[in-house]
């Protein structure tokens, strides 16, 4: 063979071998994130995301963009496992794990045909210390400003998983550890899936990010524009590293939220950047975070292949954050496509495919069900119905029910079919609580409810939150306002060492359970363990309610959650060997 030949030959198996190689995935999944708050979507002009913006020039703005389910640990649950989460048992943030832990992950997949597998950021699906068990080679689970579980050092050094600590705000900590993990394992196809928590509460940016948005606005909206800004220097990060690299045109990026924003109806500014309103916004899409109405699943979703899907698109078809597995497990070459619940986008998003990638899209959430085919949405809350046109209709403000009976009849039919299969099954798990009917009459029905008062009341140095505070000469009134969650009364004055008792007198006129929740002086948020239950048998008379709380360290806040009814208390003492606090809102004896 003549030298000319052999070369020849040579360069064509390197081209053809080029073109066969695998594509790396990024997921770079947010938190709590309304669907118009990126730049591209064009609705509002306060934020500040250039790199998301050209991001989606490069690629596709998907207009119709769905999570599975409208809380965080469903909706990661189901991204992850490429697989209806409801399929599993993963119902909600409070079902246990069970069934995700017995799933197979995408990472699991990909690591099985020679991917090297990273996960940055919000794990929120059991111990970060085992996220290895769930197919991630490289782990930096980041999600506050507080030491977090690595087995990678943002140098890009291999360690043993342990709790590590570094001086950077979470978000630039994420973004500095995805760029560890690229060039990590820049000759090898990779998967990365980079959760940033943001813009979830605790609003937490530093001036860094609060400076670009000078001016009068809500202050938590201020947070919330900061902390999409953080994410959007990080995306820009990214991207320049892999131009760097020569990896753009062979690594496939999607942006997605995990679900809407938690606007708590009244989108109230209140100070502390904790619970309540992130300040992202859902408008003009009608609902809010654990609805299943548009503002509670439509959420940014960006998909970013150059050189492959071409730039300068939106698309219209619904699509879901199911198709990521399914996606990536067609390219890669993962066989048995079956297991997974989504479709492969990349042949629709290059137009090899035309028409939807899906026929009907089904959700199921505690007491609310959804299904949308083209454009009709079928939505079930609690024994409420609604028939929305989202082609004429996107912010679902006309309930077509009555006028198409045969269309909400088919939907109905479809959904209940798909939800036979569930774990468990049937449209609904539980009954609709006040508070979501309470949501339901305000966004969908348009009835008139009582609004919070704009500040929280404090008493004694109690806080109310999720609720009402009223001090009357007899004792202190603690009415649940229409914010989700337990009402509970906070207060960050305190100091204990090591483990107390907390007696509380009071009337709880309905079953349920009294629970306390406390910080230690070196944690920023309050901890998932750091929490205790007792159960109450519901009473007009006075009773007393004790738990023990075994902290061990200096507390400096607690948080006393009570059954959502209005409950009147007479005392709280809170005490051990050492010291003892007493607040008193009774008359005296």
């Amino acid at each position: 063979m003549p030298p000319t030949t052999f070369v020849a030959l040579l360069l064509g198996l390197s081209v053809v071998c080029s073109l066969a190689a695998p594509p790396n995935f990024i997921v770079v999944y947010t938190d709590d994130h309304g669907w118009p708050d990126i730049g591209s979507a064009g609705i509002y002009d306060d934020l500040e995301t250039p790199h998301l913006d050209t991001l989606a020039k490069s690629g596709v703005r998907a207009t119709n963009g769905y999570s599975t389910a409208p809380q965080c640990v469903p909706s990661r649950a189901g991204l992850l496992a490429g697989r209806a989460q409801n399929r599993f048992g993963v119902e909600s943030n409070a079902e246990t794990l069970e069934g995700f832990d017995a799933q197979k992950t995408i990472a699991e997949r990909l690591k099985e045909v020679g991917y090297a597998t990273g996960q940055i950021g919000k794990w929120h699906l059991g111990p970060a210390n085992a996220i290895p068990t769930h197919g991630f080679d490289d782990v930096y689970a980041k999600n506050a400003n507080r030491p977090c579980f690595a087995n990678f050092t943002l140098a890009g050094k291999s360690i043993e998983m342990q709790t590590i600590d570094d001086p950077l705000y979470h978000l630039d900590a994420c973004s500095q550890a995805a760029l560890a993990f690229i060039r990590r394992h820049a000759d090898q196809p990779f998967f990365l899936y980079l959760a940033y928590r943001a813009p979830h509460v605790p609003l937490d940016a530093p001036e860094k990010y609060l400076s670009r948005f000078p001016g009068e606005m809500p202050e938590r909206r201020r947070q919330a524009l900061a902390m999409i800004s953080a994410m959007d220097d990080g995306i820009g990060l990214i991207t320049k590293e892999l131009k760097s690299r020569g990896l753009a045109e062979n690594t496939l990026i999607f942006f997605i939220g995990d679900n809407g924003a938690p606007l708590k109806i009244q989108k109230l500014d209140a100070p502390g950047g904790g619970p309540g309103w992130d300040g992202s916004l859902n408008e003009p899409m009608n609902g809010e975070k654990g609805m299943l109405t548009e503002g509670g699943l439509r959420v940014p979703y960006l998909v970013s292949w150059p050189g492959t899907i071409p730039g300068n698109q939106t698309y219209d078809h619904p699509v879901t954050s199911l198709d990521v597995a399914a996606t990536a497990a067609a390219l890669a070459g993962i066989p048995d496509p079956s297991m997974l619940d989504g479709v492969n986008l990349v042949p629709y998003l290059t137009g090899e495919k035309t028409g939807a990638p899906h026929q009907l899209l089904t959700w199921r959430w505690i007491a609310q069900s959804a299904a949308r085919e083209g454009k009709w949405k079928f939505l079930k809350g609690g024994q409420r119905e609604y028939l929305f046109d989202l082609d004429a209709d996107p912010s679902e403000q006309t309930n077509l029910l009555s006028q198409f009976p045969e269309v909400a009849n088919r939907l109905r039919s479809q959904l209940t079919s798909w939800a036979d299969h569930l774990q468990p099954p049937g449209l609904t798990t539980k009954e609709m609580s006040g508070t979501w009917e309470r949501y339901y009459d305000f966004y969908l029905d348009k009835k008139p409810i009582e609004i919070a008062e704009s500040k929280a009341a404090e008493a004694g140095g109690w806080t109310a939150r999720n609720a009402s505070l009223q001090q009357t000469n007899q004792n202190l009134v603690v009415t649940p306002d229409s914010t989700p969650g337990s009402p509970f009364l906070t207060n960050s004055k305190i100091k204990f060492q090591n483990a107390f008792q907390v007696q509380l007198r009071a009337q709880i006129p309905t079953n349920g359970k009294v629970r306390v929740g406390w910080r230690l002086s070196h944690e920023k948020a309050f901890e998932k363990g750091n929490l205790v239950s007792v159960p109450v048998v519901g009473s007009e008379q006075f009773q007393e309610v004790v738990l023990d709380v075994p902290a061990i360290g200096e507390i400096v806040h607690v948080r006393i959650h009570l059954p959502e009814a209005t409950a009147r208390i007479e005392t709280i003492t809170l005490g051990n060997a050492k010291h003892t606090r007493d607040w008193s809102f009774a008359p005296s004896r």
